[in-house]
This record gives C-alpha cells, structure tokens and sequence, in this order.
C-alpha cells in the first residue's frame, strides 16, 4: 500500500473515540468526533491550491485527502470550538511511493500551513510527523479492519512530551432495511459496540 491508497481506503464518515493523555498533569480527557475523509485525485483544484500555497509544482502531487471534522472533548469550555476542515496533498519521493512530503492547509497543533514527512511501515499504517516551532507531532494511522481505523499520536513541546492520545475511528455504514423488518438500520462497526 502506498500513501494514496491508504487514503482512498480512508474515504468515507467516521465516529472517533479517542483518550487524550495530558502527561505533565497525569490526567486523560476523553473526547468524540464525526469525520467524513474525500479522497482527491491529483488534478483536483483543493490538490493545486495547496501546493501554490507550499510553493511546489502540483504536477509533483499524487492526489491527497480533503478532511471535516466536528468533535468534542470531555473538559472544553464554553467558547472551545473543534470543527474543521483540511486539505492534504501527497509529494512522494521520487523513487519511493511510500514515502514523502504531506501538505497541509492548517496543522494538528497549529492552525497555518505545514509540510510534514509521510512514510508507510512494514504494517502498512501511514506515519506522519510533522515539526512546528515550537512542537513536534507524531502520528500513527493503521486499519485494523476495512472499517476500523486506529490512531496514535504523541505532542512534544519545550523538550519534553506534553500529550499522547489513542483513538478507535469506526466507519459509519448507509443505513439498510433488514430482511427481518422493513426498519432502516444503522450498522457501525467497532471495537467498543457503539
């Protein structure tokens, strides 16, 4: 698996349950989210816009991902807003397919554009890491099943580890009518039965 399949694997909406692990307070905050995932083909305008953005010629891009999100966590305040959206755009190496430059419109950390470095391991799950000024984020995608992704993360910030987070991201299916009953039912597929 290169990088752009594993995003057209990722293409559809997805419940996320994730734990965030606040290391410098030794607590953990546990948090949800819808996230819908279009994959981009490389002559999609979103895939061009964000490498002019980067500076780098799009006829070097593969395609990319296009990304919303609403999510909440267990200690947000009032004014605290999780909703989003991003465009990735995949620069793969020239001889190596699995691994490369990943363009963002707006980082995990830090809301303005980034370049981060993509690889994909021996168990096909898609790494990332990208560096900030002032942090450096690590991330761990792999699917467990065709509707079961997993994620995990680790923030590092003033030389030391801030956050670690785990999330199970379960893919939401369209609805159906059972041969049983003329019912539409919602299937979705986790390890924790919601």
């Amino acid at each position: 698996m290169d990088a752009m399949e594993f995003f057209q694997q990722s293409a559809g909406e997805w419940r996320s349950l994730r734990t965030t692990h606040h290391l410098p307070f030794r607590r953990a905050e546990t948090g949800d989210s819808q996230i819908v995932v279009e994959a981009l083909t490389a002559q999609n305008p979103k895939i061009k816009e964000i490498c002019e953005i980067h500076a780098i010629d799009p006829q070097l891009s593969v395609g990319g991902a296009f990304v919303e999100w609403q999510a909440s966590m267990a200690w947000d305040q009032e004014d605290d807003n999780h909703t989003g959206t991003t465009v990735f755009a995949l620069i793969p190496e020239e001889n190596d397919p699995k691994q490369g430059q990943l363009l963002r419109e707006r980082g995990y950390a830090e809301i303005v554009p980034v370049a981060g470095q993509y690889h994909i391991d021996e168990e096909n799950a898609l790494v990332l890491v990208t560096e900030y000024e002032t942090m450096s984020i690590f991330e761990r995608f792999w699917f467990a099943n065709a509707n079961l992704r997993i994620r995990a993360s680790t923030v590092k910030r003033f030389g030391g580890f801030n956050t670690a987070t785990f999330s199970v991201e379960s893919r939401q299916v369209e609805s159906r009518v059972t041969e049983e009953s003329s019912e539409p039912v919602t299937e979705l597929f986790s390890l924790t039965g919601w």
